[in-house]
């Protein structure tokens, strides 16, 4: 049998103070970790700091993946060390997957976004972008996109030709 050293009263090693048991979040994970009330120098319980190094040995390798159709959908094959990890965290994954198209070049998969208190959030993605194209200091084009991950029956481009007709364009 293992006992947790938390548990025990530890004193701060710089000023001889009993530390306070507090936590903090950091890119989604909640650390336990002590504080001390005079000094205020912190120590994170060791498992949790362990389990948070190896989100971040995960979070800098880069994966290539296979995007396959099947049916009318793609799917996306999720490496095994990923889903490992997310077991070994203990998270429990909803049976629908958050799929943002965050621009022309990157997708992005949300699993079960949590907040400190513990109440399901949705993440959302609001971008607005705008371009202009000028040929010998003429302006030809002038290009407005907004994109809502959260509705995206708004999502829409506006094209503003030099006699300043609009053609508007629903993604």
């Amino acid at each position: 049998m293992t006992t947790d050293i938390f548990n025990n009263t530890i004193l701060c090693g710089n000023c001889n103070t009993k530390m306070d048991k507090v936590q903090f979040m950091k890119n989604g994970f909640i650390l336990r970790a002590l504080d001390c009330p005079k000094c205020h120098s912190k120590m994170v319980h060791p498992m949790d700091e362990q389990e948070y190094n190896d989100f971040l040995d995960l979070k800098k390798k880069e994966f290539n993946v296979k995007m396959r159709f099947v049916g009318n959908s793609y799917t996306v094959s999720i490496p095994k060390e990923i889903v490992n990890f997310m077991k070994e965290q203990e998270r429990m994954l909803d049976d629908m997957v958050r799929l943002c198209f965050n621009n022309s070049h990157s997708l992005s998969l949300n699993f079960n976004t949590k907040m400190e208190n513990s109440e399901n959030v949705k993440s959302r993605v609001i971008q607005a972008k705008e371009f202009r194209v000028v040929r010998n200091n003429e302006p030809v084009l002038h290009v407005k996109q907004l994109y809502d991950s959260a509705n995206p029956r708004n999502n829409k481009m506006q094209v503003f030709k030099n006699d300043e007709s609009v053609k508007e364009v629903r993604k």
